[in-house]
């Protein structure tokens, strides 16, 4: 415990210590704010009430006092050449063929290389393949550079890409990414510097899934255990893992590219955000991304030790329904609760303005994005009519029937639950909050085993082959990441001419006709992109947010000296 910090009260809510870790939680007499499974129902008014937003300045207020109070605090030792990265949950599977949560895919970005890179503007450039070209729509052939060698040592051929490749569409490994090359034929080592892909038909898609963050090349044999003891060619390493507390990674002295400045990359598994937030104040966290909550932003920036960067983001948070439930099937309940959310009052007050509405997932600078979709502004009144025609009356308590949300125990996305809950209560919807370790939830998802659930995409949006892997019936999960089990042949067949087409106009028409369809159908709610926030110590510098949330600056960001 830190010396000058006493536990006690603050007016309305008190600090407690949980388990053998030195955690901390506000405990409010009405709500308990440490992330635990829960089952719960807010008092049916708006977010904006004077309770509500007094519940919530209390809480703010209590975590200011609290930051003030660690101000004298003297952080634990540590290695001064180590970067404390804090993130909410341990990566799913550090095998870049199979992770695809945040944390991995992130982490996964500076272990491995993919064939292409992609700049600022979403251009390909060069990584593991130092050229390539496309003899006819069915041949791509990549050069690898000479001399790229794996952490171990050992060499990088084309025969470990074929393999990488290979491994995925086989099922030696069982792979969410399996979809994404439906359209491949085969792939041919054809000597240990060039490797050919020979495919079924034309797709525009292979090389956003040959790039780094989306594809990562392992050694010739690496089976499903590989993740135990990822090898890969990237700017970082792989030292070791500890589920649900850390995963340490250092700088790869034989990287083919500039090796970074920082010499290892702690990064500490920290569930809970107001346990987070104290961490990186009283400096035992260096760094956190999209992670810290809103509320404590403010506090933080005053730090004299802390620096809090701000830029637009590209993730995006989105709603997802279960498309083969009863319920849910139709699509006049989704529009409704479409309808029945405020998402302006959610970004103001959940997010402090961090974040702008979307309507379609792909950025909205983005050469295929179309603005002329329909819309479901906050109306309760149109809400209750759209359920109504579907046949769900509310009955003498109100209700008209339950549904159940599944959430992670990242505190973000519990309270957007809880508000969710209120608004929709609203219009006579009841919804069951089940919170679950961020792991359980996401098998649940990925199994389908849900009714309705909130994530982010994160850098997989950037590109309209996302509409593919979200929506296409080919791609059900776990296959792609079609959770909703969404079917519609009309999308189907405008997303298969966009892939084989090479003429933009035709590929942009064909993706406005797809943003139409979905934002008319619902099989998920596009809620909003979010800002990349990104928090860290100023002995970290040369810190760049990307628009994804990503992790690559820490290829470029150094440590001052001492």
């Amino acid at each position: 415990m830190c010396r000058g910090l006493r536990l006690g009260e603050f007016p309305g809510f008190k600090i407690e210590t949980w388990g053998t870790r030195p955690t901390i939680s506000l405990v409010h007499s009405s709500a308990r704010l440490k992330p635990r499974p829960f089952k719960t129902r807010v008092p049916n008014d708006r977010i904006s009430s004077q309770g509500w937003r007094a519940t919530r300045f209390a809480a703010g207020f209590a975590l200011l006092v609290l930051l003030a109070a660690l101000a004298g605090c003297h952080a634990a030792p540590r290695d001064p050449q180590t970067v404390v990265f804090l993130i909410e949950s341990s990566p799913t599977s550090l095998d870049p063929r199979v992770g695809t949560d945040a944390q991995s895919e992130h982490i996964d970005e500076l272990l491995f290389d993919g064939l292409v890179a992609r700049d600022a503007s979403f251009h390909f450039t060069p990584a593991v393949a130092e050229s390539w070209e496309q003899p006819n729509p069915l041949t791509l052939v990549f050069h690898l550079r000479p001399s790229v060698r794996f952490h171990d040592g050992r060499p990088l051929t084309a025969r470990d890409v074929a393999w990488t490749v290979n491994s995925i569409r086989s099922g030696e490994v069982i792979s969410p990414k399996a979809a994404a090359y439906a359209a491949v034929e085969s792939v041919e080592a054809r000597d240990a510097r060039t490797v050919v892909f020979h495919l079924k038909r034309p797709d525009n898609f292979l090389l956003t899934n040959l790039s780094t963050g989306a594809f990562g090349i392992v050694p010739e044999g690496s089976g499903r255990e590989f993740w135990r003891n990822p090898v890969g060619t990237g700017p970082f390493r792989f030292v070791s893992q500890q589920i649900d507390q850390e995963v340490l990674i250092a700088r790869n002295q034989l990287s083919w590219a500039a090796a970074p400045k920082i010499e290892r990359v702690r990064f500490r598994v920290v569930p809970d955000a107001i346990t987070e937030s104290l961490e990186m104040e009283k400096g035992s966290g260096d760094v956190a991304v999209n992670s810290l909550p809103m509320d404590s932003l403010a506090a933080l920036a005053t730090r004299p030790n802390l620096v809090v960067e701000d830029a637009p983001g590209t993730q995006i948070q989105y709603l997802g329904f279960n498309l083969r439930d009863p319920l849910l099937r139709d699509a006049r309940v989704r529009q409704a609760i479409a309808c029945a959310i405020d998402r302006p009052l959610m970004i103001q007050t959940l997010l402090r303005g961090h974040a702008r509405p979307a309507e379609s997932l792909l950025p909205p600078s983005h050469w295929a994005v179309t603005d002329d979709v329909a819309r479901y502004p906050y109306d309760p009144a149109r809400a209750a009519r759209l359920l109504d025609q579907a046949g769900h009356p509310a009955g003498p308590d109100g209700v008209r029937f339950h549904l159940t949300m599944k959430t992670g125990n990242v505190e973000d996305v519990r309270l957007l639950a809880a508000v969710l809950q209120q608004q929709l209560a609203r219009v006579g919807i009841a919804l069951d909050l089940r919170s679950y370790e961020f792991a359980t939830f996401y098998s649940d998802v990925t199994r389908g085993a849900f009714q309705m659930y909130s994530l982010r995409w994160i850098g997989g949006n950037e590109q309209p082959e996302i509409f593919n892997y979200a929506f296409l019936t080919a791609n059900f999960s776990p296959r792609g990441a079609n959770r909703s089990h969404y079917s519609n042949p009309r999308l189907d067949a405008l997303l298969d001419d966009a892939a084989q087409s090479t003429d933009t106009a035709r590929r942009r028409a064909d993706y406005v006709q797809a943003q139409q369809t979905l934002a008319r159908d619902l099989p998920a709610i596009n809620l909003w992109y979010r800002d990349t926030v990104v928090v860290h110590n100023r002995r970290l510098t040369h810190v760049v947010p990307t628009p994804s949330g990503s992790f690559a600056f820490l290829e470029t960001a150094q440590l001052a000296a001492n």
